[in-house]
């Protein structure tokens, strides 16, 4: 373990997007075992989850990996001022930033005739239950994660949440079918 963590400090870019990437297509596949998404009769269906890896990959995991370095730039260390600021900041600009990607990303990736069709429908719900989750989780991370690995950590509070959009993403197609 010893030797990962040396890796991990020494490569932390390589090692966080690398980290958050997986747990994003880990999230796609837990959504579609446990909860049954569209194909969950039919297995797994691997073009979806590599769609959500490629929005996490390219957007998401980049996005968290420098955004967190710039938060703990403007608003430096872990007192509840700081703290604080961090958390309202990251709810006011990262969140609705993020939450569209998401949306917007995979209707790309699907060559939706109306791309912004999911994030119309679905970024308020989204936004809201996010805003509750992600300020506690963001509070802890901020609290007690050291910089270097609170990609990989907010990638990992981030399966959760993940797990949420892709199931909210799903039940709007079923309906819709």
């Amino acid at each position: 373990m010893r030797r990962v963590w040396a890796v991990f400090r020494a490569y932390p870019y390589v090692g966080n997007v690398l980290g958050y990437t997986a747990l994003f297509a880990s999230a796609d596949v837990i959504q579609q075992r446990v909860l049954g998404g569209k194909h969950s009769t039919a297995g797994i269906d691997w073009c979806q989850t590599a769609r959500v890896a490629t929005v996490g990959f390219c957007f998401h995991a980049n996005f968290n990996y420098h955004w967190l370095r710039a938060l703990e730039r403007a608003l430096p260390g872990g007192g509840v001022r700081a703290v604080t600021g961090k958390v309202v900041v990251d709810q006011l600009v990262a969140a609705p930033l993020t939450i569209s990607a998401f949306y917007i990303g995979l209707s790309l990736l699907e060559s939706k005739d109306d791309v912004f069709e999911d994030w119309r429908q679905k970024f308020w719900t989204s936004y809201k239950t996010g805003v509750v989750y992600w300020s506690i989780m963001q509070a802890v991370n901020f609290t007690l994660v050291p910089p270097v690995a609170r990609t990989v950590f907010l990638g990992g509070i981030a399966l959760t949440f993940t797990i949420f959009l892709c199931h909210l993403r799903q039940q709007s197609d079923n309906k819709l079918e």
